[in-house]
């Protein structure tokens, strides 16, 4: 006989995200208590919240589990509270990494707290679910019970379903190989793999529905690189344009490797890399053992393959790093050439081993999550305001294609790149950037305003309006339109038309000429502007062609020509 409804919930941080955990718990559920039903529920952490409640409350539910993490622990406590005023006889049970926290704050509330992982927890937890006897607390721990193999999480019905047009995440180890002191990974001793053969059984069947993005949750994917090798062979030789996304560790890449990443087709690998810092003494107060100059060189070799996405990771407000060492750190992650550089402030996380060293480093944080630093020994209140602020300037016009050929500019200078953006960070905030929508034309503008007084002012419009016009646009704003810039170009395609062959193969025909002058735009380019975008080679000044037609690449930007 059915005991009633069991609702699963999960508070993602936006809807193409899903919620792993959903699926274990479901599952688990189903294998030790089939007396109940189960409903997987996922919202947003912008949903409206009183529609959220509505629809837990809807039905009756017996329990309703959660999944809590730092992004949404606020709003889980506070439907926790209102779950408990208006269905007072529906149990409550609460999971995840955030799940001790919300033990200690929700004192005054009957709920159960789950501590570790749902496959961990043992048979005692669901004899007294059905019963209706939950304790304060249950606790178990994946890597004491190795032997028991983490499942499958998904089935048929979620791919159209709950995982319809999300992100499907997938793991194919558990656990860390480092211990930094900043992470609730900390705690974890050891790593399990799944076996490889069920590893490849189980993205078969996922890759079936043919998702958009497939992330592996593991949290250093290539940490045994033959592994991972042999699952990113595998993953290649699978039709489709399915993107996998992996968190790597720089310094465990091998030739091998990197002799296999050269074939590969654009865009199908995204990596995300965890450097955090370069500076030494950082380093090693957080327990992170990596070496400085062998990750420069690995994430460089990387960026130069020109066809995996590289996201790497700079954190804000660790032990021992100032606003020197901090720009040097800066300047050592712009110098490797990665697609995306996200800086972060550091994060006290409960239970972690930087949590119980607060005072030594006299830090001081957010009460709430995500428990943002405030300040540190090393670091003022205002110090870490101005470089959050530049963090913010570096989101804004760095992690986007919009200026790709500019920042390679500047690296190819050896630019002083951490004072560029505290110049550009006055420039915005005098204008009030940060209250406006950061719009491409908008940072031009910006960019435009800080090359005013620069020698090579003429050399920086020019990439900032091929930058412009490869990402699709079919004018130029006003902003980098200087000098003859403004007639030029058709001035050019006039120039072109008249002195450009009947048919050029595989560009145009005689009976689609006028369309391709009439689709495609036109502009001169210096010398150093095309040796600069990797187009000249003869010494001379050149007219590049942009195409309506997008490259089959990284950042899919219109196709160029050079005549």
């Amino acid at each position: 006989m059915e005991k009633g409804l069991i609702r699963i919930v999960g508070i993602n941080g936006r809807f193409t995200h899903s919620c792993l955990a959903l699926f274990y718990v479901r599952n688990e559920l189903e294998n030790n208590c089939a007396i109940f039903s189960h409903e997987i529920v996922q919202f947003i952490i912008n949903d409206n919240y009183y529609e959220m409640l509505l629809r837990l409350t809807a039905g009756k539910p017996r329990y309703v589990f959660f999944s809590a993490a730092i992004w949404n622990s606020g709003i889980i406590e506070k439907l926790v509270q209102d779950l408990n005023r208006c269905s007072p006889g529906c149990g409550i049970v609460i999971g995840g990494p955030q799940a001790g926290v919300l033990k200690k704050r929700l004192k005054s509330i009957s709920c159960t707290i789950v501590i570790g992982e749902i496959e961990a927890v043992g048979t005692g937890f669901y004899e007294d679910l059905i019963s209706g006897d939950l304790k304060p607390c249950y606790e178990g721990s994946f890597f004491k019970m190795r032997e028991q193999f983490f499942e499958y999480p998904y089935r048929e019905e979620d791919f159209g379903s709950h995982l319809k047009n999300r992100h499907i995440y997938y793991e194919s180890s558990r656990g860390c190989p480092f211990s930094c002191t900043y992470c609730l990974s900390a705690g974890e001793r050891g790593v399990y793999h799944k076996d490889l053969h069920r590893v490849e059984a189980e993205l078969t069947d996922i890759l079936r529905y043919r998702p958009k993005v497939i992330r592996f949750v593991d949290r250093t994917f290539n940490d045994v690189s033959g592994r991972a090798l042999a699952i990113w062979k595998f993953l290649a030789a699978r039709e489709g344009d399915t993107l996998f996304h992996f968190e790597i560790a720089p310094d465990r890449f091998t030739e091998e490797m990197f002799d296999f990443l050269t074939t590969l087709e654009s865009g199908r690998f995204q990596f995300e890399i965890g450097i955090q810092s370069t500076n030494r003494p950082t380093l090693e107060a957080v327990q992170r053992k990596i070496d400085p100059g062998r990750v420069h060189n690995i994430v460089s070799r990387l960026s130069n393959l020109q066809n995996i996405h590289l996201h790497i990771d700079l954190i804000l407000g660790l032990p021992f790093e100032t606003r020197e060492s901090f720009a040097r750190s800066f300047a050592d992650l712009f110098a490797m050439g990665a697609h995306y550089i996200q800086m972060g402030l550091l994060k006290i996380l409960p239970d972690t081993p930087l949590c119980h060293s607060i005072d030594d480093f006299e830090y001081s944080h957010c009460a709430e999550p995500p428990y943002s630093i405030l300040k540190t020994r090393w670091m003022s209140h205002d110090c870490l305001s101005e470089l959050y602020w530049f963090s913010e300037c570096v989101e804004k016009f760095m992690n986007n294609r919009y200026f790709v050929s500019f920042w390679y500019y500047l690296r190819a200078i050896s630019e002083d790149i951490f004072a560029f953006f505290v110049e550009l960070l006055d420039i915005c905030r005098e204008s009030g950037f940060f209250q406006l929508a950061p719009t491409h034309e908008l940072m031009a503008e910006k960019l435009c305003e800080l090359a005013a007084g620069r020698e090579d002012r003429e050399l920086i419009l020019e990439f900032l309006r091929y930058d412009w016009l490869r990402c699709g646009h079919k004018f130029l704003p006003e902003c980098i339109c200087i000098d003859d810039s403004r007639e030029q170009p058709r001035e050019t395609k006039g120039f072109l038309y008249k002195s450009l062959p009947e048919e050029m193969s595989g560009i145009y025909r005689k009976g689609n000429r006028n369309h391709f002058f009439k689709k495609s735009f036109f502009m001169r380019m210096s010398d150093p502007a095309l040796r600069g975008i990797g187009l000249g080679t003869t010494g001379k000044s050149g007219c590049v062609c942009i195409l309506q037609e997008r490259e089959k690449s990284l950042h899919k930007f219109n196709k160029v020509l050079l005549f």
